[in-house]
């Protein structure tokens, strides 16, 4: 299956989730969790994102977030990568953190926002000892199982309050929030009123999925990977995408010719490829230049372990070839007004 598209746009609302490697912990006790925020915070700073929720569980996390910027590739990566290394560095581990790429979906806020936020603060109930693990849930949509009793919502609900490491104590007004949480852009969807209003409403619309033990995943309805909104909505942002800014980004960073990958090295060498083609030891050195090998159809291959992304495969091609070949930038940016957030 292809990887889904990665849409930087700004102004616009993700569900991010990233887990451990081969679903390993990714955070050991509170000492991990604390500096994982602090981490976050920075992040909201650095990248001017707007932060709508969080939660924190063993081995992976969620994040709701409203990039201002087109750049959510940009701080995910730096928000991982420093995380990963003060986590190795603390537990003195070696190797990846994280597994794979984090996952992005664009939420249409006005669609299908609150759901997502409701989503994101459930997961800490939706675990097997609390009798809402896979086969569980599954077993209750089938039929199979019928509604929890009283003790077993007392559980669930007891848990959901309790819980430090997500947002959901924020949004309930069970807690003062952390100064980067944005909070009202949320509760604004659920209705009108004073915040502590809205915070009940909110706290009654979450306790109702756990009494009647609805846990609706909302991504099961995410189109090509990437959208989830309503339908004109997710029309929209199809023409967005078939307008091919993505794609001809891939296409222009992705794909790199025969004939480019010659020149590039030519200009590096200060010589003709019929000069040094078949000198000894060069098809390695070139290698080593670019970061690339080259596929049966002469397009350039990233052998560094990150796929078709063009020659940011290696840390010595970065600083080399990619310049060269990259000398006409690319802008996918979209662009959209949004007007200021207010706090309770």
């Amino acid at each position: 299956m292809a990887r889904p598209l990665r849409i930087d746009r700004s102004g616009e609302w993700y569900h991010v989730m990233s887990r451990g490697i081969e679903r390993r912990d990714i955070f050991v006790d509170d000492r991990d969790r604390w500096r994982w925020l602090e981490f976050a915070g920075e992040a909201r700073e650095v990248f001017r994102w707007v932060a709508h929720g969080y939660v924190l569980m063993s081995n992976h996390y969620h994040l709701l977030i409203e990039t201002r910027e087109a750049n959510l590739s940009e701080g995910m990566q730096w928000l991982n990568s420093h995380y990963a290394g003060w986590f190795n560095r603390r537990h003195e581990r070696a190797g990846p953190l994280f597994q794979g790429r984090f996952k992005a979906v664009l939420v249409d806020r006005i669609g299908s926002g609150l759901e997502v936020s409701r989503y994101l603060h459930l997961n800490p109930v939706r675990v097997m000892s609390l009798g809402l693990g896979k086969q569980a849930r599954a077993a209750m949509e089938s039929g199979f199982k019928g509604p929890p009793g009283k003790e077993e919502i007392q559980r669930r609900l007891g848990r959901l309050r309790n819980y430090r490491w997500s947002s959901y104590r924020a949004f309930a007004g069970y807690c003062r929030k952390p100064d980067w949480l944005e909070i009202d852009s949320v509760l604004s969807l659920i209705g009108e009123g004073k915040c502590q209003q809205r915070q009940l409403a909110y706290r009654q619309y979450v306790a109702e999925a756990v009494r009647e033990g609805v846990m609706d995943n909302p991504f099961e309805r995410t189109v090509d990977q990437v959208l989830i909104g309503r339908t004109e909505w997710v029309e929209r942002m199809a023409k967005w995408l078939r307008g091919g800014r993505e794609q001809k980004l891939r296409r222009e960073l992705g794909r790199v010719s025969w004939r480019e990958i010659v020149e590039a090295i030519d200009r590096l060498k200060g010589e003709q490829w019929k000069d040094y083609a078949d000198r000894y030891g060069d098809w390695g050195r070139v290698g080593d230049v670019s970061g690339q090998a080259l596929g049966p159809d002469g397009t350039a291959r990233d052998r560094s372990g990150g796929g078709r992304d063009g020659l940011r495969g290696g840390e010595r091609g970065r600083r080399s070839i990619w310049p060269t070949l990259a000398a006409r930038p690319v802008s996918t940016k979209g662009t959209r007004e949004g007007g200021e957030n207010i706090e309770c």
